[in-house]
């Protein structure tokens, strides 16, 4: 035990830096929706097209559903949205899937959301989303920079 105390002692402690202004805010940001999105590109080319959108889905959605039941309860969505969006809380909520509003969510009620989703952010239309796509601009990010009052 001494010998533990006495190389403690001899191991130099780690400089501590100065605190610096930080990370500026960001200017582009993901939706969690997006992410998971971009995720779902099997191939690797940087582009997810529908077919791998919904591969990923039928993917992430079994993974939830271990007792292959064909539907999922609202815990168990935030389980699955927690996983594959990063928050239990992101958006869709499972209020917007749950299409029949019978409190379960199944494959293609999930489907059917992402499928709008995708239409939103397919901005040229080729049925393919770009990592381009899926970033949102923050306009405001630029003005928040430094302290108030300054610019």
């Amino acid at each position: 035990m001494l010998l533990a105390l006495l190389l403690q002692a001899a191991v130099p402690a780690a400089p501590v830096l100065p605190a610096g202004p930080g990370q500026p805010p960001a200017t582009f940001v993901v939706e969690p929706v997006g992410m998971a999105i971009a995720g779902f590109d099997a191939d690797g080319d940087g582009r997810t097209s529908r077919a791998e959108m919904e591969a990923g889905l039928r993917r992430s959605f079994a993974a939830i559903d271990a007792g292959n039941g064909g539907s999922i309860g609202y815990i168990a969505f935030a389980d699955w949205a927690e996983r594959w969006l990063g928050d239990r809380n992101a958006l869709p909520s499972p209020f917007e899937v749950d299409a029949d509003g019978d409190n379960r969510i199944t494959l293609p009620e999930l489907q059917a959301a992402f499928a709008r989703i995708f239409a939103r952010l397919d901005v040229d239309r080729d049925g393919s989303l770009s990592r381009k796509e899926l970033l949102t601009i923050r306009a405001m990010a630029g003005r928040q920079m430094g302290p108030r009052g300054k610019r």
